[in-house]
């Protein structure tokens, strides 16, 4: 396997920062904050979560979705086989990350099952299902991320439950900001006793009906999503060194400072796109980056 020493895995990790940047600014602006090593890393664990994403959102008809997503497990394949012999520059960033930070194969084939989820299902039945979906699609990432931040091992347990806690909370943020995107591809993230328990109806949701119903609804959502955030904030004191946890600190309080702007919306995520201006990002994430900073930190959100 190819070493970071190789020409073509620096430029590997070149084009891994480069899709970050591209893709998603605020992880973008968040993993900054880490020694070049670990953010190199997690700039590659990133593009590979994002091209399998993409793989179910952008690639076209159904075959073609699926076509997609065989692809992006031969290239998981591949990062922990080294099976090509001039690998590309996902495979080669990826597996050089794996190798150095010892990132379990099993949470990126989790992360690949939950994409595979999203080809056949547009509904949840039922909270427990929904928070699976969850848990595939952003927990995973959690756990992957600490790999490359690293933590106390003395409380393992803890760090683990609250990594996938905080992946609940960004991951219920998304699907909040989202209803009407969503809905727009025939999508319902949010699950269907739910939508009973609150008198909402699908047809609402695909129409953008925004009422009391709704709010209420949300409400109960933005709850959920707080207590996660609690629960995740635990994790912070756990990663070693100062800028793992100012990263971390400022990717979850960004995504929570969306939530509190739904919440301050009364939950009218349909009239625009929830999203705090680039100068209030960047200004709340330096300060997400002191706090998250100090070592022993009860509460940095």
């Amino acid at each position: 396997m190819q070493r970071r020493s190789d020409p073509s895995v620096a430029e590997a990790y070149d084009e891994c920062q480069a899709f970050t940047r591209r893709r998603a600014t605020n992880f973008y602006i968040a993993f900054s904050a880490l020694p070049k090593d670990k953010r190199q890393a997690i700039y590659a664990a990133y593009a590979y979560a994002g091209t399998v994403d993409d793989a179910v959102d952008d690639a076209g008809t159904q075959d073609e979705r699926t076509a997609a997503l065989s692809q992006a497990h031969d290239l998981l394949h591949a990062a922990y086989s080294g099976g090509e012999a001039e690998p590309g520059w996902l495979t080669a960033g990826l597996a050089d990350a794996i190798q150095r930070y010892d990132i379990p194969r099993d949470h990126f084939e989790e992360l690949v099952r939950g994409m595979e989820h999203d080809l056949t299902y547009t509904r949840y039945e039922s909270w427990a299902d929904l928070e699976q979906y969850c848990y595939r699609a952003a927990s995973v990432i959690g756990l992957i991320c600490i790999c490359i931040f690293g933590y106390d091992r003395s409380q393992a347990e803890l760090a683990i439950s609250s990594a996938v806690a905080m992946g609940k909370a960004l991951q219920i943020t998304n699907i909040m900001r989202d209803v009407k995107e969503d809905a727009e591809r025939g999508r319902i993230y949010i699950a269907q006793e739910d939508l009973a328990l609150h008198g909402v109806t699908e047809d609402e949701i695909l129409g953008s009906d925004y009422n009391d119903r709704f709010r209420r609804l949300m409400a109960d959502y933005a709850q959920r999503a707080y207590a996660f955030y609690r629960e995740g904030d635990q994790l912070i004191p756990l990663l070693d060194g100062p800028r793992s946890r100012a990263c971390c600190n400022g990717l979850q309080g960004v995504y929570r400072m969306i939530l509190d702007a739904i919440v301050a919306r009364d939950y009218d995520v349909y009239s625009q796109r929830i999203s705090p201006s680039k100068v209030g990002r960047v200004v709340r994430m330096l300060e997400l980056w002191l706090m998250g900073a100090m070592p022993n930190v009860a509460r940095v959100g």
